[in-house]
């Protein structure tokens, strides 16, 4: 947990809020405590949010929950109407030790919506996400988190394939969209919930 801790330390110094939990269950338990009954709740493709169960919790608090995953014959619009949520979720695919999130998209509705749109932003970060630097961070995106998601995906890239980015020009690729936060834009609400447990991709 002294990683977490110092890791949370430096976010806050950043403007962001940061709460370091040492399992899944107790991160599932701060996030469901930020959400209001009746709060609509968007959610971005996330193994890491998946693997929380939250659905059940949200439905029983009266959330209306958009999110693509559950809407694959309408993803677009659930994409949109995530973007417009009072709370969205998310994970991150790296964040540096200096407390800068590292993310690429393949549509770009996560990264847009991690810093514009919704009123309020959390943000779930498992300890394989945590990486020295921003040069160790893209490492991790490109041979671990963008590989992983083009298999579970059934995208047709070489990352897919072999498990290694080429930088592709596939119709399938997925690396599109980059952006790193280093700071709350706007003053945005932004929770951290650092875990001490691998999480998601």
């Amino acid at each position: 947990m002294e990683k977490l801790n110092r890791l949370a330390e430096t976010l806050k110094k950043n403007g962001f809020r940061a709460v370091c939990c040492e399992t899944r269950e107790e991160a599932r338990q701060v996030l469901l405590s930020e959400i209001h009954e009746g709060e609509t709740v968007g959610i971005g493709g996330s193994v890491t949010i998946r693997e929380m169960d939250i659905l059940d919790a949200l439905s029983g608090n009266k959330n209306a929950v958009y999110w693509h995953w559950l809407s694959r014959d309408n993803a677009a619009e659930a994409r949109k109407l995530a973007s417009g949520a009072d709370v969205y979720l998310c994970s991150t695919n790296a964040v540096t030790e200096s407390g800068e999130f590292v993310n690429i998209d393949g549509t770009g509705n996560r990264v847009a919506a991690m810093y514009f749109g919704p009123g309020r932003n959390i943000i779930v970060v498992g300890k394989n996400k945590i990486a020295p630097d921003y040069e160790a961070a893209m490492k991790r995106v490109k041979e671990i988190a963008c590989p992983k998601n083009a298999v579970r995906l059934s995208l047709d890239t070489p990352c897919g394939k072999t498990g290694k980015c080429t930088d592709c020009a596939s119709p399938s690729r997925m690396c599109n969209v980059t952006t790193i936060i280093s700071h709350p834009p706007g003053a945005r609400d932004m929770l951290i919930l650092l875990v001490n447990e691998d999480m998601g991709f």
